[in-house]
């Protein structure tokens, strides 16, 4: 999955990004309390898509 189509994904999904790290963004779900590191490479594994996903508690993509 290309990164951009993720993060797109969790923003219709009302996360946000907390801060940018040195390798990762930081992005968390403000209504569920929760936070993830999202990798910022251009293309995301499927099954860490979704493990990001699962930490905010959002829909699969």
């Amino acid at each position: 999955m290309k990164r951009q189509a993720l993060i797109k994904h969790l923003k219709e999904h009302d996360c946000v990004l907390i801060r940018e790290g040195s390798q990762h963004s930081w992005w968390g779900n403000p209504a569920k309390n929760t936070r993830t590191a999202v990798p910022r490479h251009t293309e995301i594994d499927n099954q860490l898509a979704k493990k990001i996903c699962k930490d905010l508690g959002v829909a699969n993509p």
